[in-house]
C-alpha cells in the first residue's frame, strides 16, 4: 500500500479528472444543444442535471461513509463517473443525457466528499490552507483543460466522450493501492449534541454557515462561464472555436493563484483573503461587461477573474474546517457540496433565463450581482464574532 503522501497525489489526481470531466460536459453540451437549436432557457436548465444529482446524493453519503470508510465510497463515485460518460456515445437524446447528468452528478458529489473529507480530516491546522489549495489546483487545471475537448466535436461528437471516460477509469483505478480508513466518529468527541445526522447538519449551518457561502458562488460562477457563455458568446458574434480558448483562462487563473492565495489565508486569515478576492472579482466582471465585443479583453478578464474568484470553493472549505470540529467534518463537507450545487443550479437557470429576455444587457451582470450579494453577507458576518474551532 502507498504512503500518504502518495495517497494525496492519487487522491488530487482523481480530483483533477473530475474536474476535467466536469469542466469538459458543460461547454461541450451546451455547444451541441445550441447547435441542435434548443433555447438558451433549456439548455440552461439540462446542465443542472449535473448539480441535481449531487442534491439527490447528498442526505445518503454520511453514514455509508462511517461503515463502508473513505476508499469504497471513492470508487463507487468514480465508477460512476466514467461508466455514465461512457454512455454518452450510446445514444443522443435530451432527456437521456439528463439522466446521464445526473448520474454523473451522484458520482461525482460521492468522489469529491470522498476526497474532500479524507484530505480535510488528515490535514495539519499550519497546512490546511496550502493542502486545500493543492485540492482546489488539481480540480481546476482539470476544468482548464476540459472545455478544449469542444473542438473534437468536429471530428465526432462521441470522440471527447470516449476519451473523458478512458482517463477517468484509469485514474480510478490508482485507488485500488490505497489503504482504506474511517473518519473520525462522535464517539470521541465529547459533544454529544450532534450524535444523529440531522443533529449534526443542524450543528455544522450553525457554526459554519458564512463558510458555505464561497462554495455557492464558485458554483454560480462555474456553471454560469461554462454552461452559458458559449450560448451568449456565440450570440453576440464569437466563434465556438475562440470560445472554447477563452473558457479555461478562468480556470488557468485559478492555478496561478490558488496555492498562494491558500497559503496567505494561513496566514492572515480566511475572512480577510475571501473579501479581497471577491472584491477583485466583482471589479473585474463588471470590466468583462464593458468590453465583451473583444476577444481579447476577454481573454484578459476570464483569466484575471480566474485569480481573484476561482479559489471561491477551496477557501471555503478551509474556512468551513478552521471553524467545525473534526466529529462534523463530513457534515460540513457535505453542505459545501450542497452550497455548490445550488450555486450551480441557480447559475445557469438565472443565465439563461437572463439571456433570453434581456438580450441588451450583457449576461456578466448576472455573475457580478452574485458576487455582491456574497461579499456583503461575508463583510457583515464579523470575524470576531465568529467562534473559530482549535483542532
Amino acid at each position: 500500500m502507498v504512503s500518504s503522501r502518495a495517497r494525496f497525489r492519487i487522491l488530487v489526481s482523481l480530483v483533477a479528472i473530475s474536474g476535467f470531466s466536469q469542466g469538459m460536459l458543460l461547454p461541450l453540451i451546451a455547444v451541441i444543444l445550441e447547435q441542435n437549436g434548443v433555447s438558451s432557457s433549456v439548455n440552461g436548465l439540462h446542465a443542472t442535471g449535473l448539480y441535481i444529482g449531487v442534491l439527490i446524493a447528498s442526505p445518503f453519503m454520511e453514514k455509508p461513509l462511517q461503515k463502508l470508510g473513505f476508499k469504497p465510497m471513492i470508487l463507487i463515485g468514480g465508477s460512476l463517473v466514467f461508466i455514465s460518460l461512457f454512455f454518452f456515445t450510446l445514444w443522443e437524446a435530451l432527456w437521456f443525457w439528463f439522466i446521464l447528468r445526473l448520474m454523473i452528478g451522484i458520482g461525482d458529489h460521492i468522489l469529491h466528499f470522498g476526497t474532500q473529507t479524507w484530505i480535510t480530516s488528515t490535514s495539519q491546522a499550519d497546512k490546511r490552507g496550502r493542502d486545500i489549495a493543492f485540492y482546489g489546483m488539481s480540480f481546476g487545471l482539470g476544468f482548464t483543460l476540459g472545455p478544449l475537448m469542444t473542438r473534437l466535436i468536429e471530428i465526432s461528437i462521441a470522440l471527447p466522450f470516449i476519451i473523458s471516460s478512458v482517463l477517468s477509469m484509469l485514474v480510478w483505478s490508482l485507488m485500488f493501492f490505497v489503504r482504506n480508513e474511517f473518519p473520525e466518529s462522535d464517539e470521541n468527541n465529547v459533544d454529544t449534541s450532534s450524535s444523529g445526522s440531522i443533529g449534526r447538519f443542524i450543528q455544522s449551518a450553525k457554526i459554519a454557515w458564512v463558510a458555505f457561502l464561497p462554495p455557492f458562488g464558485y458554483g454560480f460562477l462555474e456553471a454560469s462561464l461554462h454552461g452559458n457563455f458559449p450560448v451568449y458568446g456565440m450570440r453576440i458574434g464569437h466563434e465556438v472555436n475562440v470560445l472554447s480558448l477563452i473558457i479555461p483562462c478562468f480556470a488557468a487563473g485559478s492555478l496561478l493563484s490558488q496555492l498562494p492565495l491558500g497559503m496567505l489565508s494561513d496566514k492572515v486569515g480566511r475572512r480577510k483573503v475571501l473579501l479581497y478576492v471577491l472584491g477583485g472579482g466583482i471589479l473585474t466582471f463588471f470590466t468583462a461587461s464593458l468590453f465583451e465585443d473583444s476577444v481579447i479583453w476577454l481573454f484578459i478578464t476570464f483569466t484575471i477573474a480566474g485569480i481573484f474568484v476561482g479559489s471561491l470553493f477551496s477557501l471555503g472549505i478551509s474556512y468551513m474546517t478552521d471553524l467545525l470540529p473534526k466529529n462534523l467534518l463530513p457534515a460540513g463537507n457535505i453542505f459545501c457540496g450542497i452550497a455548490f450545487s445550488l450555486g450551480s443550479i441557480f447559475g445557469p437557470l438565472l443565465g439563461g433565463v437572463f439571456i433570453d429576455y434581456f438580450p441588451t444587457l450583457s449576461f456578466f451582470h448576472v455573475i457580478t450581482s452574485a458576487l455582491v450579494i456574497i461579499f456583503v453577507a461575508i463583510f457583515f458576518k464579523s470575524e470576531e464574532k465568529i467562534a473559530v474551532r482549535k483542532q
